[in-house]
């Protein structure tokens, strides 16, 4: 009774604790961005965009959207622009004392008054109503102040260069929100910056609205659906809302329609969750019933002196569901322990509250756990009769034995499936973090140009050229990876009028393309022998395609009202991840936009180097901190969701196959109790411990081959959908599916020899006497 009390326990705390894992980690995706007053009228502008065959979507809007809708909808109350925070990340500000990095935006005046970040100081209605002001969180506040109180009207010098007062303070966000910064300006200075904002041709920043009450979605959807239309010559750019808070669990978009996104892995974690707290739970039932004809007697006894099924059933319902709680109280202790660990698997910052709503889902699991897992054994003890009991006429029927084989069936199925998925998600980040993605990102580092940097850019890149241990130093706008800026005033002979494709924008230095290795497939690079490059363009093979130019080189565009020379053409690259095809892109030359400084380094020689450049920047340009960032890092961070999915699944697969293998050690059990006498006579009979062995595992082995079959075309499916979601992907092959089929039929097989082996070595006398 003791080995099956702590095979129970084990099995059931590891099925609640991973249980109560994920539902700390679904709660908190659920509650993502939901904290802000307005959350039910706070929507997001989105763009569907026409394409020749195809739809796209994008949240960059116009820099001009927000103050025309609030303008013309009499139905939206608030409305704003704000740009993206990676726009400005590592910005240095500073006052008289103290410098800090920080990151940063620029928004319209409504933003305090749509999005619920508290003001400790400052007026909602006017805190970004002058462009030479600054609002500041009160983290950002105590670093700088050293308080977050009575700082409205001080000085903040951004870059060293461009002071600004601040009128307001801010609450520093909470740690379930997806936006992430420290200060922010007035869009006004955007204006100013980037002129190419009040282009309605251009995208770029964020519009967020906030309805009035009673107006009805999408009835509204359809009457902003042609605004654009209405401001320009874009004939195929539509508008429409989707709620902000919802926008991060249901992001993803397939021609235009919603298409899911983080809420696949928010229902596929809940679907683990359940099927481990239903594998634990087999295996109390197993388990149990195996041990059931120690319990016989005891059962005939009490039906003999009056007790009812009913009294029996609560009986073994309650043992049931005190070992539940019991497991329950130690799955608390275990996550407690494992919670940091946890926290650093999945980037979150998840805690332990006992609220009303935790404990009455801890009462609903440990009742769930309890109910479910002690039902079948009640259920099946208590059905004998007393006197069949007693006489010890009791033989398990077809019916019981196969619905307890099945429930096996089901334990490894599920497990097969999760090792096949894990498999799968592994080698799809092994494919994506290994493959040739157009550009070399190993070796090379990053970091802001900024001080002396904006003036002096090329006295800075000859001095760093010359350094040991660089090989190589330009500059571009972005770091090669992400999104960036786009746009669709870009027009060739032959365009289709209603071809309004996007285009990504790179302004880039010289050689810039060189020491990222960008294959040129046509033409030449930006070169200092023509001084006639700034009115040149280089574009990649995909926006030649869209523009279905076939000898481009030579071929003038015009873009922006400006009339550019193709004079090259350069391979397909991935800038964006491989969940997306490769967009339409185009490099233009010109210094003064870039804002990435990027060096390359001799491989092997990174640390010195970089230090030694560290101290040639902090030289070169005093009060700016030397803050840099590896270009490979920026890549790999693109799939961090993925690599944290398939960590925590790589865990639940393997508690899963660890209560599998508890459930089948109880089914072993439970059959060679049953088969003791058959084992005893056989051994007289001559049968050696080999053919007992072999004997005993047949079963096992077939129930384990019939879980294989039809867990195999189950995973298939799964792994086919999953990998749908990237535009490169592997191939899937045999060995995916076999490997784990075979895998857990050799781990069900040591599971099993543990009590076959017991079995035959057991005395035959022992075997076929009589209690």
């Amino acid at each position: 009774f003791k080995g099956t009390f702590f095979i129970n326990l084990i099995g059931l705390t590891s099925g609640l604790a991973c249980t109560l894992f994920i539902y700390l980690w679904v709660n908190d995706e659920l509650g993502v961005d939901k904290f802000h007053e307005n959350d039910h009228r706070l929507f997001m502008v989105m763009e569907r965009q026409q394409h020749t065959g195809s739809v796209r979507t994008t949240a960059s809007t116009p820099g001009l959207l927000a103050e025309a809708l609030k303008e013309e909808m009499p139905e939206i109350e608030y409305s704003t622009v704000a740009t993206p925070t990676y726009w400005m990340s590592g910005i240095n500000l500073s006052n008289k004392d103290h410098a800090v990095k920080a990151s940063g935006k620029f928004a319209g005046q409504d933003f305090f008054k749509i999005f619920s970040y508290p003001l400790i100081e400052g007026d909602e209605n006017n805190v970004l109503s002058d462009k030479n002001s600054i609002i500041i969180s009160d983290v950002l506040a105590e670093k700088l102040f050293a308080s977050s109180n009575d700082v409205i009207g001080k000085a903040v010098i951004i870059q060293h260069d461009q002071s600004y007062l601040v009128s307001g303070v801010f609450k520093a966000h909470s740690s379930n929100s997806t936006e992430w910064f420290d200060f922010v300006l007035s869009f006004e200075v955007m204006k100013e910056i980037e002129p190419g904002m009040l282009d309605w041709g251009n995208s770029g920043p964020d519009t967020f609205v906030v309805l009035r009450d009673g107006v009805e979605l999408n009835q509204f959807n359809q009457k902003i659906a042609d605004f654009i239309q209405s401001k320009s010559e874009d004939t195929h750019r539509e508008l429409f809302l989707t709620s902000y808070s919802e926008n991060y669990l249901y992001g993803d978009y397939d021609n235009g329609v919603q298409a899911g996104g983080r809420i696949e892995y928010v229902r596929l974690f809940s679907v683990i969750a359940m099927l481990i707290l239903i594998i634990a739970c087999i295996n109390f039932m197993n388990l149990t019933t195996a041990k059931a004809s120690r319990r016989l007697k005891e059962v005939g006894v009490k039906k003999a002196i009056g007790a009812g099924r009913k009294t029996l059933i609560g009986q073994y319902l309650g043992e049931s569901l005190l070992i539940s709680l019991l497991s329950l109280l130690l799955a608390l202790l275990l996550v407690g322990i494992l919670l940091e660990p946890f926290n650093i698997i999945t980037g979150k910052q998840l805690t332990l509250n006992i609220d009303r709503q935790f404990i009455s889902v801890l009462l609903g699991i440990t009742l769930f756990t309890g109910l479910i897992a002690g039902s079948y054994p009640a259920l099946y003890l208590s059905s004998f009769k007393p006197a069949a009991i007693l006489k010890g006429k009791i033989n398990g029927s077809v019916g019981e034995l196969m619905a307890r084989k099945g429930l096996v069936i089901f334990q490894f199925t599920i497990s097969i499936i999760l090792i096949v998925s894990v498999l799968v998600v592994y080698k799809q980040i092994q494919f994506v973090q290994t493959k040739n993605v157009g550009f070399e990102k190993d070796n090379i580092i990053y970091f802001e140009r900024e001080g002396k940097l904006l003036n002096n850019l090329e006295t800075f890149l000859s001095e760093v050229r010359n350094m040991p241990g660089i090989l190589n130093a330009s500059s571009a706008m972005v770091s090669m990876v992400g999104g960036g800026n786009t746009t669709s005033s870009i027009h060739w002979e032959g365009k289709d009028p209603n071809n309004i494709t996007p285009f990504a924008k790179r302004p880039i230095n010289y050689d810039i393309i060189e020491m990222l290795g960008i294959e040129l497939v046509k033409g030449r690079s930006f070169s200092k022998d023509f001084a006639t490059d700034s009115t040149n363009i280089i574009f990649n093979q995909s926006a030649i395609q869209v523009m279905g130019l076939t000898d481009p080189i030579g071929k003038v565009i015009n873009l922006w009202d400006n009339n550019y020379q193709i004079i090259g053409v350069v391979n397909n690259f991935h800038f964006q991840s491989l969940h997306e095809s490769v967009d339409p892109l185009f490099f233009i030359l010109a210094p003064d936009e870039t804002q990435k400084i990027m060096v390359k380094i001799a491989a092997g020689e990174e640390v010195e180097t970089i230090r030694q450049l560290g101290k040639f920047y902090q030289t070169y340009n005093p009060g700016f901190p030397f803050n840099y960032q590896f270009l490979d890092q920026d890549y790999q961070a693109q799939y961090i969701a993925e690599v944290r999915v398939g960590t925590l699944s790589r865990y639940f697969a393997g508690i899963a196959i660890l209560i599998s293998c508890l459930g089948l050690f109880g089914l072993a059990t439970f059959t060679v109790e049953r088969r003791l006498k058959e084992i005893g006579i056989r051994k007289i009979l001559g049968s050696g411990a080999f053919g007992i062995v072999r004997l005993l595992s047949v079963d096992f082995t077939r129930m384990v081959l019939t879980a294989i079959v039809v867990a195999l075309p189950i995973s298939y499916l799964i792994a086919t959908n999953w990998l749908g979601d990237f535009a490169y992907r592997i191939n899937l092959e045999w060995w995916f599916f076999i490997g784990p089929g075979l895998a857990a039929l050799f781990i069900a097989w040591i599971t099993v020899s543990t009590q076959t082996i017991k079995a035959a070595r057991i005395n035959p006398i022992d075997c076929i006497s009589d209690e």
